[in-house]
C-alpha cells in the first residue's frame, strides 16, 4: 500500500496519540470518555474513528472509537501501533451468558472464544485469544475498588449481532444454537464483539490488550425467570477503564 503521511483510516501520526488508549466502539462516546483526561484534544474523527488525547497522571493518553465487531477493530489497532500506542483497554457493553452475570455488573476478559474471523488472519485457530495479565489485573482491581459486581473469565466473541438474539432465523440455526449451548456449559461470561481479535492482533503486534464491559442484559437469565432490569448505561466500564489505566502508569513507572 502507498504510504501516507497520516494513517490511512485513522487520519493520524506519530505525536497525536499517546502510549495507552481506551477503545470503546461508539464514536459518539469518546468525548464523554476524553472528558476524564486533563486538557483533552479532538484530532478528528474519520469513519467510525473517533479520537481524542489528553493526560492521566501526566502521561498522554488516548480514546479512539473502533465501530462494532474485528475487522475495524483491529484496523484501529495497527494504525495506532504504528504511531506509538502499545497498550489498549477496550471499554464497551456486553449481554451476559453465565446466570451469575447481572445487568449493571462488570465483565473482565481474561480470554475470549475465537468464533469470529479477524483473528484468522493473525494466528491459527489453535492460538488462544487471552488479554495481557498486567492490563486484566488493573481492570480487576478498579472495577472491584469502584464497588461493582465484578466477573472475570472467557468471554465469547462473534461476528453477527443478530446470530445471538434471534439465532432461529438463521439458516444455520442449528450450528449456533450448539454452540451457544457449549459456551453456556463451559462457564463463558459474556457475549461481544471485539475482544478475540484484539487480543490475538495485540499479540500479534507484541502490545498490551485487555477488555471490560458493562452488562447490558442476560437472555440466559430472562429465560430462567431472573431478576433482569435492563441498563444501558455504560459510564461504570468507562470509569474502571480510566483507572486501570492510571494503575498501569503507575506500575510501569515504577518498573523503569
Amino acid at each position: 500500500m502507498q504510504a501516507t503521511e497520516k494513517q490511512f483510516h485513522i487520519h493520524c501520526v506519530e505525536g497525536d496519540v499517546g502510549r495507552y488508549v481506551l477503545l470503546p466502539g461508539d464514536p459518539g462516546r469518546c468525548e464523554a470518555i476524553a472528558r476524564h483526561f486533563d486538557n483533552p484534544v479532538h484530532f478528528g474523527m474519520n469513519r467510525e474513528y473517533n479520537i481524542w488525547t489528553g493526560y492521566l497522571l501526566g502521561e498522554k493518553v488516548s480514546v479512539c472509537s473502533t465501530g462494532i465487531g474485528g475487522p475495524s477493530a483491529s484496523i484501529a489497532m495497527e494504525e495506532l501501533v504504528k504511531i506509538g500506542a502499545d497498550t489498549f483497554v477496550r471499554v464497551g457493553t456486553c449481554g451476559g451468558i453465565h446466570l451469575d452475570v447481572k445487568p449493571g455488573d462488570i465483565v473482565v476478559a481474561t480470554g475470549s472464544v475465537r468464533y469470529e474471523h479477524t483473528s484468522l488472519e493473525y494466528a491459527p485457530i489453535e492460538y488462544p485469544a487471552v488479554a495481557d495479565f498486567d492490563v486484566a489485573l488493573a481492570l480487576r482491581n478498579a472495577s472491584e475498588a469502584l464497588g461493582y459486581d465484578t466477573h472475570t473469565g472467557v468471554v465469547q466473541c462473534k461476528d453477527a449481532f443478530c446470530g445471538q438474539h434471534s439465532p432461529e432465523k438463521s439458516p444455520v440455526y442449528y450450528e449456533l444454537l450448539q454452540k451457544w449451548e457449549s459456551w453456556k456449559r463451559l462457564g463463558v461470561k459474556a457475549s461481544e464483539m471485539e475482544s478475540s481479535a484484539l487480543f490475538v492482533v495485540a499479540n500479534a503486534l507484541n502490545v498490551r490488550c485487555d477488555s471490560c464491559f458493562h452488562v447490558i442484559w442476560n437472555q440466559e437469565r430472562e429465560k430462567a425467570g431472573l431478576f433482569m432490569p435492563m441498563t444501558e448505561d455504560t459510564s461504570g466500564a468507562v470509569k474502571v477503564g480510566i483507572e486501570a489505566v492510571k494503575k498501569l502508569i503507575i506500575s510501569d513507572r515504577n518498573r523503569k
